[in-house]
């Protein structure tokens, strides 16, 4: 399986806020009728919202958009600016049904870092932040792919760490059959990435080695309060249960590329959504293929742990915390 270090996908628009030691990144569904999400949430300090609506015997299956911000608990605010900058273009659940003009409620799932230790700890995302990073992702949008994805301290991933270096966001993709597997993740992890034996990342050993001596004199910043999130993507038209396998398995690459992982003050979230239009789920084959489905979700694991390594690849140096290639 080949993994592409980018993020396109028919049916979904990606766009970032970046606001120096904190920022928002929206992923968005152009379609009307949105996206059908599922979530997994494995560390033991979430900072989330509208999570239970995406159980599978709940009633609202699609998704307008997904929010992940920085900010903690604080940032969850972004979402509101999403919801309303969604409204503002006719789009959400139609209240009253299709054929009604009356009001509709964008449904925006969402998930925060902690990332209050760096910069300015009272800076966080506001509405109109989460507003501009839906703005960013339909008004760059053209056609059905998102291209040319910014990674690293960037949206969400401005003020990501991942244990004594900075953290950031991170994308990769995947083919499986006629389909597309894609995963977007903001590193933010007590855990670290790099093995402290051999200097390299546990998610990818290829990439070259830090330098032991200066990684092991660099000293993390408190306190140990930290989150990994993101998004596993999809075209496949699965439904809700298998969504939440998706997502399941994807934070298997969390724990490839992070260790530990999930821990008690961690608040690893990872949602998976289907950009399938409705009508494609009738009597779909792919849907029913076992192996297509294994496949999926090997690829969901093998993306999510790529993203994590490109993210803090990529990141930049800054607010007394050193990035990867400094130290290479």
């Amino acid at each position: 399986m080949e993994l592409i270090d980018g993020f396109s996908l028919p049916g979904l628009a990606l766009g970032h806020q970046s606001l120096g030691d904190t920022g928002v990144t929206a992923l968005v569904s152009t379609s009307a009728a949105g996206m059908v999400a599922a979530v997994d949430q494995r560390g033991g300090g979430p900072g989330t919202r509208e999570t239970d609506l995406l159980k599978p015997h709940n009633t609202v299956e699609r998704v307008n958009a997904i929010v992940l911000a920085g900010g903690s608990a604080f940032g969850l605010a972004a979402a509101d600016g999403a919801m309303r900058e969604l409204e503002s273009r006719g789009l959400g659940f139609a209240v009253f049904g299709e054929s009604n003009p009356g009001p509709r409620v964008p449904i925006v799932p969402a998930a925060v870092i902690f990332d209050l230790i760096i910069g300015d700890p009272n800076h966080r995302p506001s509405p109109e932040d989460g507003a501009a990073a839906v703005r960013a992702a339909l008004d760059g949008h053209s056609g059905d792919a998102v291209s040319a994805v910014p990674v690293g301290s960037v949206g969400a991933g401005c003020g990501a760490t991942a244990g004594v270096l900075r953290g950031g966001f991170g994308v990769a993709q995947a083919r499986v059959g006629d389909f597309t597997v894609a995963a977007a993740v903001v590193a933010n992890p007590i855990g670290s990435v790099i093995d402290p034996d051999t200097g390299r990342f546990f998610g990818d050993p290829a990439r070259p080695a830090v330098d032991l001596d200066a990684f092991a004199a660099l000293v993390r910043p408190q306190p140990k309060l930290n989150t990994t999130i993101g998004v596993v993507a999809t075209d496949c038209p699965v439904g809700i249960e298998k969504l939440e396998r998706l997502a399941m398995t994807g934070h298997d690459g969390i724990a490839r590329a992070v260790r530990p992982a999930h821990s008690p003050l961690d608040g690893d979230t990872l949602f998976a959504v289907s950009t399938a239009e409705p009508e494609a789920y009738t009597g779909s084959a792919a849907a029913a293929d076992p192996d297509l489905y294994y496949a999926l979700c090997d690829a969901s694991a093998r993306c999510v742990e790529a993203a994590i390594v490109r993210g803090v690849a990529a990141a930049e140096p800054g607010y007394g915390v050193a990035a990867w290639n400094e130290i290479t």
